[in-house]
């Protein structure tokens, strides 16, 4: 007899439960195929996206940075603008005050309107036994240019002889020494500067010019519309 006929045919609830497992692993195995081709599809795209919302997001944050650069230089900027300002005024005032000292020394020329005073010695009165009392002292020529000074004149010469901010005048009889050179009357100073400033100190009440007239010295005052005075180096050359 035949090995097979012993044999027993599969039962039928057997085949149902293999037709159910055949079709279950069918479609387990479709289902993968297909999530790991939409996969393949999908992922690139997914990807992309976020690699361009990334990119994105830096360039705004960068875009941020530069902006906040940017206002900090256009500060900078103004700032520097306000200081070269501040220090344009500043120096120009500083040059204009070096102008003055420079002018008070004798260092430069000086030209412009100022006056020319004046003072010469009174007549010869005989009854007068001390000649003293008419004629011109260094003290008569110091407030007269004092005053002048104390009024704002640039610059100041007696006689042709450019003052400086330490000239030294004395008395020795007739004549005036200035720096070392004598000067006979009559003393003519004169001072660059606004004249009506100038005139006014000088005849104010009980002022200077007063003193003169009551130490019987004569002054005379005028204006001038341009003074021409050379630097000390010039003067003493």
């Amino acid at each position: 007899m035949s090995r097979n006929k012993y044999m027993k045919a599969p039962s039928r609830k057997s085949m149902i439960i293999l037709i159910v497992c055949i079709i279950t692993g069918f479609i387990i195995g479709f289902s993968y195929n297909l999530t790991k081709d939409n996969k393949k599809i999908t992922s690139p795209s997914v990807s992309q996206e976020e690699t361009y919302r990334e990119d994105l997001i830096r360039q705004q944050e960068r875009n941020k940075e530069l902006s906040e650069e940017l206002n900090e230089l256009q500060q900078t900027i103004r700032d520097f603008e306000k200081t070269f300002a501040s220090n344009k005024d500043e120096f120009e005032i500083l040059q204009q005050e070096a102008e003055k000292l420079r002018l008070m020394l004798g260092e430069i020329p000086a030209v412009g309107q100022g006056i020319r005073i004046t003072l010469n010695d009174a007549e010869y009165n005989p009854n007068n036994s001390n000649p003293n009392d008419y004629i011109v002292h260094d003290s008569h020529i110091f407030k007269v240019v004092n005053e002048l000074k104390i009024s704002g004149a640039e610059a100041i010469s007696i006689n042709g002889h450019r003052l400086k901010s330490n000239s030294y005048i004395n008395c020795t009889g007739p004549v005036i020494t200035i720096d070392g050179s004598q000067y006979p009357a009559p003393f003519v100073v004169e001072a660059v500067g606004n004249p009506e400033v100038l005139i006014s100190s000088l005849q104010i009440v009980g002022g200077v010019f007063d003193q003169l007239i009551n130490d019987q010295i004569v002054v005379t005052i005028e204006k001038k519309g341009q003074i021409t005075m050379p630097s000390v180096n010039e003067t003493q050359s």
